[in-house]
């Protein structure tokens, strides 16, 4: 169900038929699912669904890249933003702007390669810098390093168990038994695109069927176990991420408003 400044709103009367059908499918899900989604505001929700539109286009830009999956030890960048590092990830180098480096990414995939933790990484990172003031991006994601899943303290990621899949997840398909060689398969992180479709980095654009089918490709002689979706999402916690979207004055207007206190420990958000 879907909950606005403690009031529960019907699908029917948030769906427009403006919206792309991603965000109207969002809107059908968190209606029809169990789980509560709340939101302190209008624009709240509103920043919400641009957030995971962000992301399905952020990832459909990454495919469109050309960058290349590669384990850790074969990972490239483009060095003139990023510094290789012996682990094989991007360090942003110095005096270069946040979001040029990100930027780059996606304008010259050719130079990239990296495994799908990080491109899920990379992908979160576009769709923030899509979702807010640049100069504020560049503020706070100074100091970048993308890596598996590492990610600097603003980004906040977190992953739970459940089934409530909505355009604009991290999901993950797991293959139980990969094939021990290419140990890169035992699963794939993916964005939920909307309408079944999903991207995997390394795999492509394929439904739930063919993202198993790709990795049942790529399991141990005489497997006995399908390749499966896990119950499990990943997401960004769009409520601290809402904040870095408002004037100064707009944000404790609205937060006082909601009697909402946020709070920080580490990577943790909370919320009273």
């Amino acid at each position: 169900m879907i909950v606005i400044g403690n009031r529960m709103v019907d699908a029917i009367t948030l769906k427009s038929s403006d919206f792309p059908p991603e965000k109207n499918e969002m809107i059908d899900k968190m209606s029809r699912y169990q789980e509560n989604y709340s939101f302190l505001n209008n624009q709240h929700f509103e920043f919400n669904l641009n957030l995971r539109y962000s992301i399905i286009q952020a990832a459909r830009h990454l495919l469109a890249s050309k960058a290349k999956f590669a384990t850790f030890e074969r990972a490239r960048c483009n060095e003139q933003y990023w510094h290789l590092t012996e682990q094989g990830g991007f360090k942003l180098r110095a005096g270069i702007s946040p979001s040029v480096a990100i930027s780059d990414i996606f304008h010259n995939g050719r130079e990239y390669a990296f495994e799908c933790a990080t491109s899920i990484v990379i992908i979160f990172f576009k769709a923030v810098l899509d979702s807010i003031d640049v100069s504020q991006f560049n503020r706070i994601y100074q100091g970048i390093y993308l890596r598996d899943w590492q990610t600097d303290n603003d980004l906040p990621i977190f992953t739970r168990r459940g089934n409530d899949y909505i355009p604009g997840d991290c999901l993950y398909f797991d293959n139980p038994q990969f094939n021990p060689q290419t140990p890169q398969w035992q699963g794939e992180n993916v964005i939920d695109l909307g309408n079944d479709l999903y991207f995997g980095h390394g795999i492509g654009i394929k439904t739930s069927d063919g993202i198993i089918e790709s990795l049942n490709k790529r399991r141990k002689p005489y497997p006995t176990e399908s390749a499966f979706l896990l119950s499990q999402v990943t997401r960004l916690d769009d409520q601290y991420l809402y904040r870095f979207s408002l004037s100064r004055e707009n944000l404790i207007t609205q937060f006082i408003d909601t009697r909402t206190i946020v709070g920080r420990i580490g990577s943790q958000s909370y919320y009273i």
